[in-house]
């Protein structure tokens, strides 16, 4: 809906539903999703599809950390597969998914998004994408180019108030990072985001740089750490 979409990027869904939903209905789309989503998809390879479903109650009028019934994306794909549907629970990173969908302020169905969801205050857009920080930190061995790329991308919206894509994010905190390896390891990073490459497909030489992503990692969560709580 805002345009910017890459090769390898998700398709995210933020789904406002008027009810909680039951165990069986979880499952129901859990299912539903792991035919459809991802590199490991049933019915073969395809663009991941990251969901969201909430109730309205919880996120008009707007509070910090909603109640979510349920969020699905291939990072808990195993855990799905599984038969560990979680229960409805806090999601306290949910702020930057209602603030890009208003902005888009479009809808698959329904009404647009400004019809049923509220603004979220700039101090709790804040709090929310630097809350996923410590999780996020969890995935660097594994997803080396999505974290640096989401790192950057919290800093660019504590810097301008604003959610940019990865890609312009990376290119604005950039210059943030000391000139040498670590200030190169994210550009590198933006640059297989829009080529459409994966850490898996990105070769040697980018399996080689993970100590150069940890120290560009750590360097990026200090300037995270630099702005002043609101």
């Amino acid at each position: 809906m805002l345009g910017g979409l890459t090769p390898t990027s998700d398709l995210d869904v933020l789904a406002v539903i008027d009810r909680p939903t039951t165990a069986e209905e979880r499952r129901s789309i859990v299912d539903r999703l792991l035919e459809i989503s991802g590199a490991r998809a049933k019915r073969g390879p395809a663009r991941p599809v990251e969901l969201t479903v909430v109730q309205q109650s919880q996120v008009r009028p707007w509070k910090p950390s909603p109640i979510v019934e349920l969020v699905y994306g291939e990072w808990l794909r195993d855990t799905f597969s599984r038969g560990e549907i979680p229960e409805a629970g806090p999601m306290p990173d949910l702020a930057p998914e209602i603030v890009l969908a208003l902005k888009g302020n479009r809808a698959l169905a329904g009404p647009p998004p400004a019809e049923v969801l509220d603004p979220v205050p700039l101090p709790d857009l804040h709090r929310a994408v630097v809350a996923g920080v410590p999780h996020l930190l969890t995935d660097l061995v594994g997803d080396q180019r999505n974290v640096l790329l989401t790192l950057a991308r919290i800093v660019a919206t504590l810097e301008t108030d604003e959610i940019l894509p990865k890609d312009a994010a990376a290119e604005l905190v950039a210059h943030r990072l000391p000139p040498g390896p670590t200030r190169d390891v994210l550009l590198i990073a933006r640059q297989m985001y829009l080529d459409g490459v994966n850490d898996e497909d990105a070769g040697a030489a980018w399996a080689d740089s993970k100590p150069t992503a940890q120290a560009a990692a750590s360097q990026l969560v200090g300037e995270i750490a630099s702005f002043e709580p609101d």
